[in-house]
C-alpha cells in the first residue's frame, strides 16, 4: 500500500495534505525518513512513525448505531439526510457503509461497516440472520395473528414470507409487539401486518444476529463495536 493511501485512510488528512507531511520528513518507516508519497508499505509488518508517534493501521472500521426516523440508510443522498452524515470524520474516513437498510422512519439497530465481506455473510439470504422490531400496532393483535406469522403471511405482491415469531407485549386499543424475521423485503414488517389486517404506527429494530441495540444510544447516537461483538457476528455467519 502507498504510504500515503495508508496516511490518509487513517485520516491524517487528504492526500494533498499528507504528501506535504511527507516532503517535510515528519514520517518513518522501519527507522528511515520517507518522503514519496509512492513509497510503498506493509501495514501489518511495516513499523510506521508520523511525528514521532507510532501510526496504528486499522482496515475495517464496525460502528452500531441508534438510528434515528427521518433518517435514510444510504452513504448519499439529494434531498435526505443519511446515516453517513451522522458520522465524524474520523469515522467517516473509513468509508462505511449501513448493513441492509431500515426505513427512513424505522428506529433501531443499524450496523456500518466498510468490511464488505461480513456484510454479505449477514445479510445473505443462505444465513437466515433473525432480526427483532419492537413495534406499535393500531389495534388489537391476538393469537391467530400469532399463528399466522408462525406459517408466513402473504403480501400485497403475492410474495409468500418465511415463517415469523410473533411476540405480543400489550394487546389493547394499541398493541405492543416484538416481532423477529429472518427476511428483509422492502417494508416488510409493515406489509406482514397490513395482510392481517393491521397497520404499524412504530417501529424499531432492537437486534439483529446476536446483537442487541445498546440501550444507552440515544437517537443518532452510535459507538464501535468490541472486538468480542465483532468475533461473535463473524461466528454468527461463517464464511462457506
Amino acid at each position: 500500500m502507498r504510504i500515503d493511501k495508508l496516511l490518509s485512510n487513517i485520516g491524517y488528512g487528504s492526500r494533498k495534505e499528507v504528501k506535504k507531511i511527507l516532503k517535510n520528513g515528519n514520517v518513518t518507516v522501519n527507522g528511515t525518513t520517507v518522503k514519496d508519497a509512492k513509497f510503498h508499505v506493509d501495514p501489518i509488518a511495516d513499523s510506521v512513525f508520523l511525528f514521532g508517534e507510532e501510526v496504528q493501521y486499522r482496515e475495517f472500521i464496525y460502528l452500531l448505531m441508534n438510528k434515528p426516523a427521518g433518517v435514510i440508510s444510504a452513504t448519499e443522498d439529494n434531498r435526505d439526510k443519511t446515516v453517513i452524515d451522522l458520522l465524524n470524520e474520523e469515522e467517516a474516513i473509513f468509508n462505511p457503509f449501513p448493513v441492509g437498510r431500515l426505513d427512513k422512519d424505522t428506529e433501531g439497530l443499524l450496523f456500518l461497516t466498510n468490511d464488505g465481506k461480513l456484510a454479505h455473510q449477514l445479510l445473505s439470504p443462505k444465513k437466515n440472520v433473525p432480526k427483532t422490531y419492537f413495534a406499535v400496532i393500531n389495534s388489537p393483535v391476538t393469537e391467530v395473528d400469532i399463528e399466522a406469522f408462525a406459517k408466513g403471511v402473504t403480501l400485497d405482491d403475492g410474495y409468500e414470507t418465511k415463517p415469523g415469531k410473533l411476540v405480543i407485549l400489550k394487546s389493547s386499543q394499541y398493541s405492543d409487539i416484538e416481532l423477529t424475521i429472518t427476511e428483509g423485503k422492502f417494508h416488510q414488517v409493515k406489509r406482514m401486518f397490513e395482510a392481517v389486517g393491521k397497520k404499524v404506527i412504530f417501529l424499531k429494530r432492537i437486534s439483529m444476529g446476536p446483537i442487541k441495540l445498546d440501550e444507552t444510544l440515544e437517537n443518532g447516537e452510535y459507538r464501535e463495536l468490541t472486538e468480542e461483538e465483532v468475533q461473535l457476528l463473524r461466528d454468527f455467519v461463517p464464511s462457506e
